[in-house]
Order: structure tokens, then sequence, then C-alpha cells
């Protein structure tokens, strides 16, 4: 049995949170709620088309917030929910991409939506640095991603460290994920080892070292 009925995986692109999710998923036999991609305006936005940012941001937060007020509808008695998200994870973005006058209509939206969406029980943030985070994206990304620049990466993953540095709405678990292999069984085991340990307040995890081939 696990005390959490609600756990959220964070941190940015390719850090292993959606593969994470679904191996937490299955192990507590929760349901798996995954991030909503699907935006018409990201290419544009990637292509830095005028007003784009602005639209993109909001799809995403509309989106994001219609699935996550369903959860309130779901029964977290009796039933785990396994998110590869949090929804503030939406502002790291915003701050990011958007102009000021531009923030100034995000911030009363998003004001409003956040106050009906659910806290987790456990925030999971997966941690890497600048030079593992750029060497992921380049070596797994999409064409779109590869094409990032490097200065846009360094300061959306500085951006992910300092939200998760002051974030204390939920217990938080922070894995040093630079080493983390989720296809080994013992790096599994130490998550769930760790999970199991939780209480509250930030407890930090950094897997150990090993000879990976």
């Amino acid at each position: 049995m696990i005390k959490f009925r609600h756990i959220a995986i964070e941190g940015p692109i390719k850090a292993g949170k959606t593969k994470l999710a679904e191996i937490l998923a299955e192990r507590f036999k929760g349901r798996l709620i995954l991030d909503m991609t699907d935006n018409p305006y990201l290419k544009d936005f990637y292509e830095e088309k005028e007003g784009a940012a602005f639209l993109t941001q909001l799809v995403f937060l509309i989106n994001r917030y219609h699935q996550q007020v369903q959860l309130f509808q779901r029964d977290l008695f009796k039933e785990i929910i396994i998110c590869d998200y949090i929804f503030e994870k939406d502002k790291i973005y915003a701050y990011q991409t958007l102009t000021d006058d531009e923030l100034i209509v995000y911030e009363k939206i998003f004001n409003i939506l956040v106050e009906r969406v659910p806290k987790p029980d456990l925030v999971i943030y997966l941690q890497i640095s600048n030079e593992t985070f750029i060497k992921r994206i380049r070596e797994r990304g999409n064409e779109i991603e590869k094409n990032i620049s490097e200065r846009y990466l360094e300061d959306i993953n500085e951006a992910f460290d300092y939200f998760f540095f002051h974030y204390k709405a939920s217990p938080l678990l922070v894995i040093k994920a630079d080493e983390l292999d989720l296809d080994d069984e013992s790096d599994i085991e130490d998550i769930i080892i760790q999970i199991e340990h939780m209480t509250r307040g930030t407890q930090y995890y950094v897997p150990a070292k090993k000879n990976r081939k």
C-alpha cells in the first residue's frame, strides 16, 4: 500500500518524467495522466511568429486545466493518480516566453484557474544539469526541438530549478536524474523506497553512480 494517492512528476523535457510516470502507474496499479502536448500554435512559436507565444501558452494552459479539473471528479481514496506534470509548470514556460503585457493577461487567467486544480499529495522533480539537458535534446529531440537555442534551453532548465527550490505546495522528492537509468530495476526500486519513506517537506535523492554501458 502507498500512502500517496496523487503523485505528479516534473522536470524539463527528456528528463524521463513520462517514462517514470508509466513505471509507477504500473507498479502502484494507478491511473496514468499524461500531459497534453498537441498544440496548433507550437510550430509558429518555434518559428518566432508574432503573437504565437501567447496563443501557444493559452492553449497549453486551458488544455491542462480541463484535464486537471477532471481529477476532482474521481475518488482518490479508491484510485491512485500518477501524472507526468503539475499545473503550475505552465507558468515556468510563460515567464520565459511572454512579454510583460502578455504576462499581465496570462496571470489573471492563471490565478482564476489554479484555484480549482487539485494539488498532488507528492511531487517528484527530476533534476538534470544544463549539459545533460542540451545533450538529450540534441540526441533525442524531434527536428523542432533540436533547433532550439542552447540559451533558451539553459534558461528553461534554470527556471525549473528556481521554481522547485521555492516549491512548498506539496511534499517534494528531488531526484538528481543525470545518472538515473529507468531501464535499471535497481534504480526503480530505489525510487520506490524513497517514495515510501517520504513525509513532509523536501527530500533529495542522488542515484549511485554505476558503470553505464
